[in-house]
């Protein structure tokens, strides 16, 4: 049987609220199970072929005298944890948050506000990792899992991290990066005449609900995402939408229509109709 997941939300200073699925004890047990392999493997390819090189050099290794033998002992157990710390934080940084078994299974680690983790969040989470590990694979760790609600490991509370699943869903951040696609839609849909106050709304307010309607096909919480932009653009405006009865989608695309038309007007006026004489 599976444990369910959790769902976070996150409600964000533009009171747009974004909810992600909190991963459960049985999907990170996969990853990490995935992750294991992978460094075993790696550490197995890399012992091997120190021992070769060693036994190239030295001949039989059990004619070494006790000092290079714990020196050797000692460089094994130091690669050994350098593999298994640095492999979690080369590819948490590398892939946002995400292990090859985390991609794999589709997880992610996030910080608790929704934001990316940086290097000193994957560095903490996975220090304490040795901890979790006691008494043996991750034995506290799952018993902290347990008696959170966010089936948090030690790594993740000192770190103020979460694993979730990664579905296609946005944040703030991401759509307030420009996209290379300028193919907005605009003229898709219902036709609305809305007569708004557009020249109230930031540059951001306009990113935000650009990038909207760029990513819009790929969203799973589509129609929850354009309800919560749409309250924050109006909101941006001093209005309500209050007995607003058009698709929430649909007003998003005529705002930003309507800024490209008072846009492109406002240059026009400015330009003049031909050279001065």
């Amino acid at each position: 049987m599976s444990l369910p997941d959790d769902v976070l939300n996150i409600d964000t200073p533009e009171n747009v609220i974004f909810g992600y699925d909190v991963a459960g004890i049985g999907s990170r047990f996969l990853a990490a199970l995935v992750d294991s392999i992978i460094i075993l493997l790696s550490q197995i390819i890399v012992f091997a072929t120190l021992f070769f090189v060693l036994s190239s050099i030295y001949g039989n290794l059990d004619d070494l005298d006790d000092s290079l033998m714990a020196w050797l002992m000692a460089l094994i157990g130091l690669i050994a944890f350098g593999m298994l710390w640095g492999y979690y934080i080369f590819f948490e940084l590398l892939w946002n948050g995400q292990s090859p078994g985390k991609r794999w299974v589709g997880l992610r680690v996030i910080r608790t506000d929704g934001t990316p983790i940086t290097l000193s969040e994957t560095i903490i989470r996975n220090l304490v990792r040795l901890v979790d590990f006691l008494p043996a694979y991750y034995g506290l760790g799952v018993v902290i899992m347990f008696i959170n609600d966010q089936a948090r490991r030690l790594g993740d509370l000192a770190a103020g991290t979460l694993v979730i699943r990664d579905q296609a869903t946005v944040t703030l951040e991401s759509l307030d990066t420009k996209t290379a696609s300028r193919d907005l839609g605009l003229y898709a849909g219902q036709s609305i005449d809305l007569d708004l106050p557009v020249n109230r709304l930031t540059n951001a307010d306009l990113r935000m609900a650009e990038e909207f309607l760029r990513r819009r096909y790929q969203l799973a919480n589509r129609q929850q995402l354009a309800g919560q932009i749409m309250r924050a653009l109006y909101q941006r405006m001093d209005l309500s939408p209050d007995g607003m009865y058009h698709n929430p989608e649909d007003v998003i695309r005529q705002i930003v229509k309507n800024h490209q038309t008072a846009t492109e007007t406002a240059a026009d006026e400015t330009t003049p109709n031909g050279p001065l004489t």
